[in-house]
């Protein structure tokens, strides 16, 4: 169902697109790429960076995360094609490295603010960062057979549509129905 019509006629301004594909890759991994692309709907004069004519990006950043099965985060890389200050921020982007070694499970979102927060990491490169887990977990839930599931589904008790108390869970992981300690009810 689409928006309804605004109420004042209106321009555009600006568009940012963020864009997630995920791959299976052959040796068992998978790759996750999320790809951020700001541009104005006229000239902007950027202090360090000088003019960007109407249309051309602003920001043109991609983030590849490769993990494994359970989540954990073997490769990761930072490209920023475009950026406001050409020269100092991609600086930042070899320290994004350093997400080797953790999970997109949970607590994934603390350990990226803790690691990239403020001064220590880029806005977007960052902000972009938190949908990684999402994006990972949509990938790999059709792959996933409900009744073949040891443990408790990651997506279960993350959005109001899979509460472990409601109908969903009730009809589609009943071995979940009414959990919310990572428990099967007996």
């Amino acid at each position: 169902m689409p928006l309804p019509e605004p109420f004042a006629a209106r321009t555009l301004a600006h568009t940012r697109v963020l864009r997630f594909e995920t791959y299976r890759r052959e040796d068992g991994l998978w790759d996750v790429e999320g790809h951020l692309t700001d541009h104005s709907n006229h000239d902007v004069n950027l202090v360090w960076g000088g003019i960007r004519s109407r249309g051309d990006a602003l920001h043109d950043m991609v983030i590849r995360l490769t993990v494994d099965d359970t989540l954990r985060i073997v490769d990761a890389l930072a490209v920023s094609d475009m950026h406001p200050y050409p020269g100092i921020c991609s600086r930042i982007e070899p320290d994004y490295k350093c997400l080797v070694g953790l999970t997109l499970a949970r607590g994934f979102r603390k350990n990226v603010q803790e690691l990239f927060g403020g001064v220590r990491g880029c806005t977007h490169l960052t902000e972009m960062l938190g949908n990684f887990p999402t994006a990972m977990i949509q990938a790999m839930a059709s792959r996933r057979q409900h009744g073949d599931v040891k443990d408790k589904p990651p997506q279960l008790d993350r959005c109001h549509a899979l509460d472990t108390r409601g109908e969903i869970v009730a009809q589609y992981y009943p071995r979940w129905a009414g959990d919310k300690n990572g428990k099967q009810e007996s």
